[in-house]
């Protein structure tokens, strides 16, 4: 973990100017996921995923005592029979790091799906174009594009490892900065409007939701809440309108990683605050809070 000032490694604070104690914390910040587009849709691309754990090219983030507010985006809406919803932002506020929200699927035929941290598949028949990932771009890159919608399948949503490829969602990212490793900001797979009984894309490890089979009606799964993935495009019936509605996509995330040093704690109260067995303590945001730092 970076330090601010001249101490040796290992968790202490430094001063900043006019006296007011520093603390330097690793980050993952992952936004909510989009949802699955509906009536034969595609996959919503996960969350935007930007970290400083484990990547020693991306600084931490520094905290002066005090408190500070914590923005952790929602999922996005099924838009029923529509175009999925974009997920919300995620926001360390006051200190430059946002993770965008993942874009929804495309619906019905020929639509394409939005621009996000990872990007909304594109819809069947012929297929519309996959969104674009790392929307707004920064670097390292915060997600990936989805694929397009082909024949009678819809595409995967991006994922903040991989690309969407045919009906899959991409994959997320491993990232242990909770203190265990856990894969986060999967893509949600496309649904299929074929042959009865056609199966849907399989939803991107990291909480993407997979996509409805063929079928009257049919919804895809939710992306997963904590994870940002991206919800699940619906199924439908070749040649019958009025297919199932998009799922939703999962909530994003927020974990802050401090030394062990600093005095952490958390508002309300379904975010916590644990403690690594080398003695850090990690803040994690579920909903948007507070986050007070001594």
């Amino acid at each position: 973990m970076p330090i601010l000032g001249s101490f040796a490694a290992g968790g202490k604070g430094g001063y900043g100017r006019g006296g007011k104690k520093i603390f330097a914390a690793d980050y993952l910040v992952l936004a909510g996921g989009g949802a699955g587009g509906g009536n034969k849709g595609a996959g919503g691309g996960a969350g935007g995923y930007r970290t400083s754990f484990g990547d020693a090219c991306v600084a931490a983030v520094c905290y002066e005592v005090g408190c500070h507010t914590i923005t952790v985006g929602s999922g996005g809406a099924s838009g029923g029979s529509g175009n999925g919803n974009p997920g919300n932002d995620s926001v360390l506020v006051g200190l430059c790091i946002t993770s965008a929200g993942g874009g929804g699927g495309g619906s019905n035929c020929n639509v394409p799906g939005l621009d996000g941290g990872s990007g909304g598949g594109g819809s069947p028949n012929p297929g519309g174009t996959g969104g674009s990932g790392n929307v707004p771009p920064v670097s390292p890159p915060q997600g990936n594009n989805a694929a397009p919608g082909f024949g009678l399948k819809a595409g995967g949503g991006g994922g903040a490892n991989a690309a969407g490829s045919g009906q899959s969602g991409g994959n997320g990212k491993s990232n242990s900065i909770s203190g265990s490793s856990v894969t986060y900001g999967g893509g949600g797979g496309g649904g299929s409007h074929g042959p009865s009984g056609s199966g849907g894309g399989t939803g991107g490890s990291g909480g993407g939701g997979p996509g409805a089979p063929s079928g009257p009606g049919l919804s895809g799964t939710p992306g997963t809440d904590g994870l940002g993935g991206g919800g699940g495009g619906s199924g439908g019936v070749s040649g019958v309108s009025g297919g199932g509605p998009g799922a939703t996509g999962g909530d994003g995330r927020v974990i802050l990683r401090f030394p062990g040093c600093a005095g952490v704690s958390v508002a309300p109260g379904c975010n916590s605050v644990t403690t690594t067995p080398g003695g850090c303590k990690v803040a994690t945001f579920n909903v948007t809070g507070t986050l007070t730092v001594s």
